[in-house]
């Protein structure tokens, strides 16, 4: 391969690419497997049985586990990076976390993201502040989880390079 055949992958938004109102419809869908939540739960030392107590589950209103909400949050954050955090210095946090409406083991979540605000640091030349408001919804639509999260994010040119070998030979 040539070097001029090479084209340089998405590398994510810097500070200047984010507009107010603009919204990011994340690429990737990801479908929640019973072990995703048991494993989640398990790690965070989450003792709700609901999450992975499948026979106590069913004497619940669900009758079926819950995924816990926590992963839910971290999934579509994840979902998010793509568009709003590739090039993150710093999160400054989640606010508002809203969960509508319940997720199941086997749900398929997607995520968008509009752009509600954005400012200079006045702290740090390299970065700025932008604030975005996230919502994720299953596979029919159904909103299950929304939040708004503010985070540092690098002026072009001025984060961290990425340095990656080429191969040899």
């Amino acid at each position: 391969m040539t070097e001029t055949q090479v084209k340089p992958g998405w590398q994510g938004r810097f500070y200047e690419d984010f507009e107010v109102g603009d919204v990011y419809k994340h690429p990737l869908g990801r479908t929640v497997l019973p072990t995703d939540n048991s494993w989640f739960t398990l790690l965070t030392q989450n003792t709700a049985h609901p999450h992975f107590n499948a026979h106590y589950a069913t004497h619940t209103e669900f009758a079926r586990p819950l995924v816990n909400s926590c992963f839910t949050l971290s999934l579509v954050t994840g979902q998010s990076v793509t568009d709003i955090s590739q090039n993150v210095f710093a999160n400054l946090g989640w606010d508002e976390v809203r969960l509508p409406a319940p997720v199941f083991e086997g749900d398929t979540i997607y995520s968008e993201s509009e752009v509600l605000e954005k400012r200079e640091s006045r702290s740090r030349p390299e970065v700025g502040i932008v604030t975005v408001r996230t919502r994720g919804y299953n596979q029919d639509g159904t909103v299950v989880v929304t939040f708004k999260r503010t985070l540092m994010v690098y002026r072009r040119g001025q984060g961290p390079s990425s340095v990656r070998p080429s191969p040899k030979g």
